[in-house]
């Protein structure tokens, strides 16, 4: 059975070979496009289950093809892995902000890339699986039931502010995605709502503690944000 279809927007013609090689042996349909701007058609076009983006494209660059994904409602929710040399924080964070869903750093290796489209496709599906977004959420051994506005870590209630649940929930919906401390705020406040990185922190410091061992599961991503480990 046919696996999902990749769109690779790259513009070195070596990695776009090695990419196509690894795609296919994975049994994955492939499609790629050498700029921004045929990428972009592309993706409109012929839809993808997702995108693996290069920054640094001639002509419209990495960043402005993933605004302009994100503005689209035809692919708006299609995920998209970064795949760029530029591995600074401050690129990464920008790539997050934009709407990307993961980010791999050049040189790279293959199957890690692949690990990370699998990733990618899994917590999609995991996401078109949920029907009720106030049914409880179970992962390791915490369950979060937004209902009743009620957690317990191994059957052990824990007291937490609506803020704290909110984060909490927030972050288990997503196991393995990489949040910036503004997505969270934006996911649980409101975009409107100011409050600086140092907030964010305390919080999680808060939640962490009340959570008590299961608070590892909560993963700081240095120079970027916040995760909820995969299981």
């Amino acid at each position: 059975m046919a696996k999902e279809k990749v769109l690779v927007i790259e513009d070195d013609e070596d990695i776009l070979t090695l990419l196509e090689h690894h795609l296919g042996r994975e049994g994955y349909t492939v499609e790629t496009a050498e700029d921004g701007e045929k990428g972009l058609d592309l993706a409109r076009e012929r839809p993808s289950h997702v995108i693996v983006l290069d920054l640094m494209l001639p002509g419209m660059d990495g960043y402005q093809v993933l605004k302009a994904l994100r503005a689209d409602e035809r692919t708006a929710s299609t995920p998209v892995v970064i795949l760029t040399a530029r591995g600074e924080e401050a690129d990464i964070v920008t790539g997050l902000e934009l709407g990307a869903d993961d980010y791999v750093t050049k040189p790279f290796s293959p199957r890690v890339l692949m690990a990370r489209i699998r990733a990618v496709l899994r917590r999609k599906s995991r996401q078109a699986t949920v029907a009720d977004k106030d049914e409880p959420i179970e992962v390791f051994d915490i369950r979060i039931d937004p209902r009743r506005h009620e957690v317990r870590v191994r059957s052990r209630p824990v007291e937490l502010t609506a803020t704290e649940f909110q984060l909490l929930r927030f972050l288990a919906s997503h196991p393995g995605w990489v949040y910036t401390r503004q997505q969270i705020v934006d996911a649980v406040k409101g975009t409107d709502y100011p409050v600086t990185d140092r907030a964010v922190d305390v919080q999680m410091v808060g939640l962490r503690r009340k959570l008590g061992k299961a608070g590892e599961y909560i993963e700081t991503v240095r120079g970027v944000g916040y995760r909820f480990r995969e299981e």
